[in-house]
């Protein structure tokens, strides 16, 4: 953390480290991906905020919302016009999902700010779920016997 004399109201700055650091300081614990998994099962909401790009390569988890981080605040505050219908309250269990783990540590502290006080991220990010073996909605390959159907309901991930 440093003071930036040059700045016009000598404001406080901070490096991505200690914002990181801040951020997970401020969430209640940070699952695994097979504690997440388990809380999915039990009514906690996966949201997964990695860009289109990174969820065609790597592929998605069934039934996690899909919510890109440009739009994440603006979805997920209960009390705005823009929220979306899988926000039910403040109380809700959210685990936000990149891809490794850093930006939705950054996203879960601002939704806190939110009053989302049960938002957290899981450790490790999609690599880390996919790593595990975890089951992962894989986009279909030429010349794939049996594809993969990937449907996108209500911003949810499906498969058939």
């Amino acid at each position: 953390m440093t003071t930036e004399a040059g700045t016009p109201d000598g404001h406080t700055t901070y490096t991505v480290d200690e914002l990181l650091i801040a951020a997970r300081a401020s969430l209640p614990h940070r699952p695994s991906p097979a504690e997440a998994l388990a809380a999915q099962a039990t009514g906690a909401l996966l949201i997964d905020i990695r860009g289109d790009d990174q969820r065609r390569t790597c592929g998605l988890i069934h039934g996690a919302l899909l919510l890109p981080r440009n739009a994440l605040e603006w979805r997920c505050d209960p009390t705005g016009q823009w929220r979306h219908p899988a926000m039910t309250g403040r109380d809700q269990h959210l685990i936000l999902i990149c891809q490794e783990g850093f930006q939705s540590s950054l996203a879960a502290a601002t939704l806190q700010r939110l009053g989302l006080v049960n938002a957290t991220d899981m450790d490790g990010g999609f690599a880390a779920w996919a790593a595990a073996g975890l089951p992962v909605i894989a986009q279909p390959t030429t010349g794939q016997d049996h594809p993969v159907t990937v449907t996108v309901t209500d911003h949810h991930a499906e498969f058939s």
